[in-house]
Protein backbone atom coordinates (compact mmCIF):
# COMPACT_ATOMS: atom_id res chain seq x y z
CA UNK A 1 0.00 0.00 0.00
CA UNK A 2 2.87 2.39 0.73
CA UNK A 3 4.20 1.81 -2.76
CA UNK A 4 0.79 2.59 -4.22
CA UNK A 5 0.60 5.80 -2.21
CA UNK A 6 4.09 6.80 -3.36
CA UNK A 7 3.13 6.21 -6.99
CA UNK A 8 -0.02 8.24 -6.56
CA UNK A 9 1.89 11.09 -4.93
CA UNK A 10 4.36 11.09 -7.81
CA UNK A 11 1.56 11.18 -10.35
CA UNK A 12 -0.21 13.95 -8.51
CA UNK A 13 2.99 15.94 -8.44
CA UNK A 14 3.21 15.67 -12.21
CA UNK A 15 5.03 12.55 -13.43
CA UNK A 16 7.64 12.64 -16.16
CA UNK A 17 5.89 11.50 -19.36
CA UNK A 18 9.09 11.15 -21.40
CA UNK A 19 10.06 7.63 -22.47
CA UNK A 20 12.82 7.47 -19.87
CA UNK A 21 10.56 8.93 -17.24
CA UNK A 22 7.86 6.35 -17.98
CA UNK A 23 10.43 3.59 -17.56
CA UNK A 24 11.90 4.97 -14.33
CA UNK A 25 8.48 5.50 -12.75
CA UNK A 26 7.16 2.06 -13.73
CA UNK A 27 6.67 -0.76 -11.25
CA UNK A 28 9.59 -3.21 -10.91
CA UNK A 29 7.63 -5.97 -12.66
CA UNK A 30 6.85 -3.70 -15.60
CA UNK A 31 10.49 -2.59 -15.70
CA UNK A 32 11.68 -6.18 -15.95
CA UNK A 33 9.22 -6.83 -18.77
CA UNK A 34 10.38 -3.71 -20.63
CA UNK A 35 14.04 -4.65 -20.27
CA UNK A 36 13.36 -8.20 -21.42
CA UNK A 37 11.45 -7.01 -24.47
CA UNK A 38 14.16 -4.48 -25.36
CA UNK A 39 16.82 -7.20 -25.12
CA UNK A 40 14.69 -9.46 -27.31
CA UNK A 41 14.31 -6.64 -29.85
CA UNK A 42 18.07 -6.09 -29.99
CA UNK A 43 18.65 -9.82 -30.45
CA UNK A 44 16.01 -9.95 -33.20
CA UNK A 45 17.84 -7.27 -35.18
CA UNK A 46 21.16 -9.09 -34.65
CA UNK A 47 19.64 -12.30 -36.03
CA UNK A 48 18.07 -10.47 -38.97
CA UNK A 49 21.40 -8.87 -39.91
CA UNK A 50 23.23 -12.20 -39.61
CA UNK A 51 20.64 -14.05 -41.71
CA UNK A 52 20.51 -11.48 -44.46
CA UNK A 53 24.31 -11.38 -44.62
CA UNK A 54 24.55 -15.17 -44.69
CA UNK A 55 21.88 -15.58 -47.36
CA UNK A 56 23.54 -13.04 -49.62
CA UNK A 57 26.89 -14.76 -49.13
CA UNK A 58 25.75 -18.34 -49.75
CA UNK A 59 23.74 -17.40 -52.84
CA UNK A 60 26.77 -15.65 -54.29
CA UNK A 61 29.00 -18.62 -53.47
CA UNK A 62 26.43 -21.02 -54.94
CA UNK A 63 26.44 -19.03 -58.18
CA UNK A 64 30.20 -19.34 -58.41
CA UNK A 65 30.18 -23.05 -57.60
CA UNK A 66 27.50 -23.80 -60.20
CA UNK A 67 29.55 -21.95 -62.82
CA UNK A 68 32.55 -24.12 -62.00
CA UNK A 69 30.46 -27.30 -61.85
CA UNK A 70 28.80 -26.77 -65.22
CA UNK A 71 31.98 -25.51 -66.91
CA UNK A 72 32.68 -29.00 -68.28
CA UNK A 73 35.74 -29.68 -66.16
CA UNK A 74 36.55 -32.92 -64.41
CA UNK A 75 34.35 -33.72 -61.40
CA UNK A 76 37.31 -35.43 -59.75
CA UNK A 77 39.40 -32.28 -60.06
CA UNK A 78 36.54 -30.18 -58.70
CA UNK A 79 36.19 -32.56 -55.76
CA UNK A 80 39.91 -32.41 -55.03
CA UNK A 81 39.79 -28.61 -55.03
CA UNK A 82 36.57 -27.97 -53.14
CA UNK A 83 35.18 -31.24 -51.86
CA UNK A 84 37.71 -31.82 -49.10
CA UNK A 85 36.77 -28.65 -47.26
CA UNK A 86 33.52 -27.29 -48.79
CA UNK A 87 32.94 -23.61 -48.10
CA UNK A 88 29.22 -23.41 -48.89
CA UNK A 89 26.11 -25.63 -48.69
CA UNK A 90 26.03 -26.47 -52.39
CA UNK A 91 29.66 -27.56 -52.32
CA UNK A 92 28.83 -29.67 -49.25
CA UNK A 93 26.09 -31.47 -51.18
CA UNK A 94 28.50 -32.09 -54.03
CA UNK A 95 31.18 -33.34 -51.64
CA UNK A 96 28.80 -35.73 -49.87
CA UNK A 97 27.58 -37.30 -53.12
CA UNK A 98 31.02 -37.46 -54.69
CA UNK A 99 32.52 -38.90 -51.53
CA UNK A 100 29.93 -41.68 -51.46
CA UNK A 101 30.57 -42.31 -55.15
CA UNK A 102 34.32 -42.67 -54.60
CA UNK A 103 33.85 -44.97 -51.63
CA UNK A 104 31.59 -47.18 -53.75
CA UNK A 105 34.22 -47.37 -56.49
CA UNK A 106 36.81 -48.57 -53.98
CA UNK A 107 34.71 -51.52 -52.85
CA UNK A 108 36.15 -54.56 -54.55
CA UNK A 109 33.72 -56.16 -56.92
CA UNK A 110 30.97 -53.62 -56.22
CA UNK A 111 28.50 -53.02 -59.00
CA UNK A 112 28.32 -49.23 -59.12
CA UNK A 113 25.06 -49.38 -61.04
CA UNK A 114 23.35 -51.32 -58.29
CA UNK A 115 20.28 -49.68 -56.84
CA UNK A 116 21.67 -49.79 -53.29
CA UNK A 117 24.65 -47.66 -54.35
CA UNK A 118 22.41 -45.04 -55.96
CA UNK A 119 20.24 -45.10 -52.86
CA UNK A 120 23.28 -44.40 -50.66
CA UNK A 121 24.24 -41.48 -52.86
CA UNK A 122 20.72 -40.06 -52.72
CA UNK A 123 20.64 -40.56 -48.96
CA UNK A 124 23.97 -38.78 -48.58
CA UNK A 125 22.61 -35.86 -50.59
CA UNK A 126 19.38 -35.68 -48.59
CA UNK A 127 21.15 -35.86 -45.23
CA UNK A 128 23.59 -33.13 -46.25
CA UNK A 129 20.81 -30.87 -47.48
CA UNK A 130 18.92 -31.35 -44.23
CA UNK A 131 22.02 -30.68 -42.12
CA UNK A 132 22.93 -27.53 -44.04
CA UNK A 133 19.38 -26.18 -43.84
CA UNK A 134 19.19 -26.88 -40.12
CA UNK A 135 22.35 -24.83 -39.69
CA UNK A 136 20.97 -21.98 -41.77
CA UNK A 137 17.63 -22.06 -39.92
CA UNK A 138 19.23 -21.68 -36.50
CA UNK A 139 17.55 -18.93 -34.42
CA UNK A 140 14.51 -18.86 -36.71
CA UNK A 141 12.46 -20.36 -33.88
CA UNK A 142 13.51 -17.41 -31.73
CA UNK A 143 12.21 -14.95 -34.32
CA UNK A 144 8.92 -16.80 -34.51
CA UNK A 145 8.64 -16.96 -30.72
CA UNK A 146 9.30 -13.24 -30.26
CA UNK A 147 6.82 -12.38 -32.99
CA UNK A 148 4.14 -14.54 -31.41
CA UNK A 149 4.66 -13.80 -27.71
CA UNK A 150 6.11 -10.28 -27.40
CA UNK A 151 2.72 -8.49 -27.74
CA UNK A 152 1.22 -10.67 -25.03
CA UNK A 153 4.21 -10.19 -22.73
CA UNK A 154 3.88 -6.45 -23.24
CA UNK A 155 0.15 -6.72 -22.60
CA UNK A 156 0.86 -8.52 -19.35
CA UNK A 157 3.08 -5.61 -18.35
CA UNK A 158 0.27 -3.22 -19.24
CA UNK A 159 -2.29 -5.11 -17.17
CA UNK A 160 0.09 -5.26 -14.23
CA UNK A 161 0.86 -1.55 -14.50
CA UNK A 162 -2.81 -0.59 -14.72
CA UNK A 163 -3.59 -2.70 -11.65
CA UNK A 164 -0.79 -0.92 -9.81
CA UNK A 165 -2.10 2.47 -10.96
CA UNK A 166 -5.63 1.66 -9.83
CA UNK A 167 -4.27 0.71 -6.42
CA UNK A 168 -2.60 4.11 -6.23
CA UNK A 169 -5.79 5.89 -7.32
CA UNK A 170 -7.81 4.02 -4.71
CA UNK A 171 -5.27 4.95 -2.03
CA UNK A 172 -5.60 8.67 -2.86
CA UNK A 173 -9.36 8.60 -3.50
CA UNK A 174 -8.74 10.84 -6.50
CA UNK A 175 -9.71 10.09 -10.10
CA UNK A 176 -8.36 13.34 -11.55
CA UNK A 177 -6.77 12.87 -14.98
CA UNK A 178 -3.48 14.24 -13.66
CA UNK A 179 -3.39 11.33 -11.23
CA UNK A 180 -4.54 8.64 -13.67
CA UNK A 181 -2.57 9.58 -16.80
CA UNK A 182 1.05 8.89 -15.73
CA UNK A 183 0.31 5.40 -14.41
CA UNK A 184 -1.73 4.45 -17.46
CA UNK A 185 0.99 5.80 -19.76
CA UNK A 186 3.62 3.72 -17.98
CA UNK A 187 1.49 0.62 -18.41
CA UNK A 188 0.78 1.21 -22.09
CA UNK A 189 4.49 1.79 -22.71
CA UNK A 190 5.07 -1.93 -22.05
CA UNK A 191 2.64 -2.89 -24.82
CA UNK A 192 4.34 -0.44 -27.19
CA UNK A 193 7.72 -2.04 -26.53
CA UNK A 194 6.19 -5.47 -27.10
CA UNK A 195 4.95 -4.36 -30.51
CA UNK A 196 8.33 -2.82 -31.33
CA UNK A 197 9.90 -6.22 -30.70
CA UNK A 198 7.18 -8.32 -32.37
CA UNK A 199 6.54 -6.48 -35.65
CA UNK A 200 10.13 -6.65 -37.03
CA UNK A 201 10.41 -10.26 -35.83
CA UNK A 202 7.27 -11.31 -37.75
CA UNK A 203 8.22 -9.45 -40.93
CA UNK A 204 11.80 -10.74 -40.84
CA UNK A 205 10.69 -14.30 -40.12
CA UNK A 206 8.36 -14.34 -43.13
CA UNK A 207 10.96 -12.86 -45.46
CA UNK A 208 13.87 -14.99 -44.27
CA UNK A 209 11.77 -18.17 -44.26
CA UNK A 210 10.85 -17.55 -47.90
CA UNK A 211 14.49 -16.98 -48.83
CA UNK A 212 15.60 -20.10 -46.98
CA UNK A 213 12.91 -22.21 -48.64
CA UNK A 214 14.01 -20.91 -52.03
CA UNK A 215 17.63 -21.76 -51.31
CA UNK A 216 16.65 -25.20 -50.00
CA UNK A 217 14.87 -25.88 -53.28
CA UNK A 218 17.93 -24.72 -55.16
CA UNK A 219 20.37 -27.12 -53.48
CA UNK A 220 17.84 -29.95 -53.58
CA UNK A 221 17.50 -29.50 -57.34
CA UNK A 222 21.28 -29.44 -57.67
CA UNK A 223 21.52 -32.64 -55.64
CA UNK A 224 18.95 -34.34 -57.86
CA UNK A 225 20.76 -33.28 -61.02
CA UNK A 226 24.10 -34.40 -59.68
CA UNK A 227 22.64 -37.73 -58.58
CA UNK A 228 21.35 -38.23 -62.12
CA UNK A 229 24.81 -37.47 -63.50
CA UNK A 230 26.39 -40.08 -61.24
CA UNK A 231 23.72 -42.59 -62.26
CA UNK A 232 24.54 -42.05 -65.94
CA UNK A 233 28.24 -42.47 -65.22
CA UNK A 234 27.52 -45.73 -63.39
CA UNK A 235 25.67 -47.02 -66.43
CA UNK A 236 28.61 -46.12 -68.65
CA UNK A 237 30.94 -48.18 -66.42
CA UNK A 238 28.88 -51.34 -66.81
Amino acid sequence: MDRAVDAANLAAAGGDLSLWGLFVQADIVVKLIMVGLLCASVWVWAIVFEKWTTLRKINKEADGFEDRFWSGGSLDDLFDREGVNPSNPMASVFAAAMGEWRRSLKVAGADISHTSVRDRIDRAINVTVQREMERLERWMVFLASVGATAPFIGLFGTVWGIMHSFSAIAAMHNTNLAVVAPGIAEALFATAIGLVAAIPAVLAYNQISTSLARFAGRIENFGSEFGAILSRQSEERT
